[in-house]
Formats: C-alpha cells, sequence, structure tokens
C-alpha cells in the first residue's frame, strides 16, 4: 500500500452552544475546521483534522514524508517528521501539522487491518471512563446547569468547569454543576480549570478556599504551562491534584514535570505529536506511577487510546455531539465513551455538509482562544467587562 494523494477542507460552522475559558469570556460560537484525507493506491482513506492555520505546514510535511510511503509504518514516518523539523523544534504549528497527519496515517493502519483503533493499538475493553466539560464560563447560570443535566443524563458523573476570574462566581457555579450530576453519583467528581490564568501563590489561596465548600478531584492548568516549580509549589500548598500537561508538546517539555513532580494528573493528548507521541508520553508517565487523562480530541479518537493506556484515569469530552460535517464511531453510556467496531477511527465525512460549509479563508475569532491571553494573568483577577459579559449573554440566547 502506498500514499498518494492528499485533500484538505477548510470550512466554519457554529456550536449549537457558548464555549470560552478565563481567557476569552466574551466567548464564541463560530469556529473553523480543516478536515484532511490521505489518499492511498489500495482505495483506503485516512482522516483527520486540525486548525485552519496548520494547512500549509500539514501539506508542506506531507509532500516531504508522507507521499509514497506505505501507511502502516507510522511509528517511522512519524520519527521522520519529527527529524524533519528538528532544528527549529516540532511545536507550535508544526506540531499540529504532524500530529495531524499522524492521526490520519493510524487511521489508515487500523482500515488496512479491518479492525477499529482500538484494538490495532492492543485495547482489550472498548470503553474510557469520561467526564463533562463544558468550556462554559459565557454560560448563564440557567444554560450551565441545562448542559450538565442534559450531560447527567447520558451518565456522566464528573464534570470540569472552567474558572479563574471571580471567585464568588466560580464557587456559585461549582455548586450548579455539582447538582446537576449528583443524580448519578452522591460524590461526582469534580474538576476546576483556570486555564494557566492564575499564579501559584494565588492559585494556593482561592483553590484552598475552594475546597472548604467542595471535594475537588483536580485543579487543571492552576499556574503557567511551563512553570514546573510553580506547579510544584500548588501542589504540595492544596489537597487538591495538579493535572497539567495538555499544552506540552515534546517529551522533553514533560521531563521537568517527571522530575520535579511538578502534577499530580499527567495530561496527553492526540493533539501532541499524534496518538504515536501521545501514547509515549502515556508510557512515560506510567514509569512514574502517574495516571493520564486524555482531553477532547477528534472524532473522540482517545476513546481508542484509553484502552491501551494501563495508567489511563478519564478523559473529557467537550462535544458531546458532531459538528455538521462529521459523524464518529463512539457512543456515550454510563458515564462512558465506547469506542465502536468500524475500521479505523470510526469517522466518516458529512460531504452534502462539508460543501455548504466550505470557506476558502477563515473569520477572525474562530481559533480555540481568540482573544489571546487575558489582562491580568498572573497578576490579578479581571472579571468580565461589561461588553465581554453583553456579548457573551447575546450568544446564550
Amino acid at each position: 500500500m502506498k500514499i498518494t494523494g492528499l485533500k484538505t477542507h477548510l470550512y466554519e460552522t457554529k456550536n449549537k452552544r457558548v464555549v470560552g475559558d478565563a481567557n476569552s469570556p466574551a466567548g464564541r460560537r463560530l469556529q473553523s475546521g480543516l478536515l484532511i484525507e490521505i489518499e492511498t493506491d489500495e482505495g483506503l482513506t485516512g482522516y483527520s483534522s486540525a486548525g485552519a492555520g496548520a494547512k500549509p505546514q500539514i501539506e508542506s510535511m506531507f509532500n516531504r514524508a508522507l507521499k509514497g510511503k506505505d501507511p502502516r509504518n507510522v511509528t517511522g514516518i512519524t520519527k521522520q517528521m519529527i527529524d524533519y523539523a528538528f532544528k527549529g523544534g516540532h511545536g507550535g504549528i508544526v506540531n499540529e501539522a504532524i500530529a495531524c497527519l499522524d492521526i490520519g496515517l493510524w487511521d489508515l493502519k487500523a482500515k488496512a487491518n479491518n479492525e477499529p483503533l482500538w484494538k490495532t493499538l492492543g485495547g482489550l475493553t472498548p470503553k474510557a471512563r469520561a467526564y463533562a466539560s463544558g468550556l462554559d464560563i459565557p454560560m448563564t447560570d440557567e444554560n450551565l446547569k441545562k448542559w450538565y443535566e442534559k450531560m447527567a443524563s447520558w451518565g456522566f458523573d464528573g464534570g470540569k468547569l472552567k474558572i479563574g476570574l471571580n471567585q464568588d462566581d466560580d464557587i456559585r457555579r461549582i455548586g450548579i454543576m455539582k447538582d446537576a450530576l449528583s443524580v448519578n453519583s452522591k460524590h461526582p467528581l469534580i474538576m476546576i480549570d483556570s486555564n494557566e490564568y492564575w499564579s501559584p501563590k494565588q492559585a494556593i489561596r482561592f483553590i484552598s478556599e475552594i475546597e472548604e465548600t467542595f471535594d475537588l478531584t483536580w485543579a487543571e492548568e492552576p499556574a503557567r504551562r511551563w512553570d514546573f516549580i510553580g506547579l510544584k509549589k500548588v501542589s504540595d500548598g492544596i489537597k487538591t491534584a495538579v493535572c497539567a500537561g495538555e499544552n506540552l508538546k515534546t517529551l522533553g517539555d514533560f521531563l521537568p514535570y517527571f522530575h520535579y513532580k511538578s502534577a499530580d494528573v499527567i495530561q496527553v493528548s492526540s493533539g501532541i505529536g499524534g496518538v504515536t507521541v501521545a501514547m509515549r508520553l502515556a508510557d512515560a508517565a506510567y514509569g512514574f506511577e502517574l495516571p493520564i487523562t486524555l482531553g477532547g480530541s477528534f472524532g473522540h479518537i482517545h476513546a481508542h487510546m484509553a484502552t491501551a493506556i494501563p495508567n489511563f484515569m478519564i478523559m473529557e469530552i467537550t462535544q458531546e455531539e458532531p459538528d455538521p460535517c462529521i459523524s464518529w464511531d463512539v457512543t456515550f453510556e454510563g458515564g462512558y465513551a465506547i469506542p465502536g467496531n468500524k475500521p479505523g477511527i470510526g469517522v466518516e465525512i458529512n460531504r452534502d455538509a462539508l460543501e455548504n460549509l466550505r470557506v476558502d479563508k477563515t473569520s477572525p475569532h474562530t481559533q480555540s482562544s481568540p482573544f489571546g491571553r487575558r489582562s491580568g494573568a498572573g497578576l490579578y483577577q479581571d472579571p468580565p467587562s461589561t461588553e465581554e459579559r453583553a456579548n457573551a449573554k447575546k450568544l446564550n440566547s
């Protein structure tokens, strides 16, 4: 089998709900996506996805590292992609391109085996514990309650709330989320995520106050991603576990975490160099007896990966329903994500919807954090402005 071609499809769509975090409390609904297809001479096609800005890097890396090769040699091809990017480093958009292509190669490898990815990876039981994650700072209290009640109706007994800008609001809204999820457990898992907005000292102070009311499972990114000393300080200063790592990109980035015991729960993702690199990072964490959590992912590919990670703890569900351009072979039952038996990662493209939503150029503010890092980060809390609240209210309606 040989790789023969690459197709890319840029599109925009609207979320069914407003989303945002401490860095973008005004919220957004419009989002962009880049679907890719890796074609072969045997009629099999591998699917994947990336941000719109990665398109030039994906095309360049495809021509250099993938074209003409056998996709079943995915780990070797991914090593070659990383080696090609060595001098300039393989973070940022380069990493996104490598991750995107690696996922498409794994889709092809599993399809060539005529089995779902979880079997190709060596998983035994197709079942991964999951929690609901609302990306919910711009949501009204009413909509927050409705969304977590909906997720609770699917069996989820854990949730993660975006926090960081106003302590009174955060404590009230954690209670709303907990009440909604309590129908499935007297003690639902409660995670909080301040998206690197606090300094270590702020994090210790604010989280300690929250701990007086709630039993927290973890506090995610309570300090800057590269501040391994600060993260360790937070971990030592609170009762709650510190969860971090989703914005790191290489094994080298994670080494200080392992060496200094900076995080109690390690986040890896298929966005970190694809399936290949993420699985290696999970193995590294296993050597340090650290649990792994997996974030949101294209087509819920993490549900496949989780089955083959011995130190897997739980995975994040941020998108309960597919966007109009794809379908996936993952279902949710009893608080678990259950990958199906379709060959590959189980993603199919809705061609009609893709054609209707196709764009030549994406609109501003369609990325995951369109407004960058918020003012006051690491210094003081900067609550949403009147304009930001008005925008969020408009998007909630």
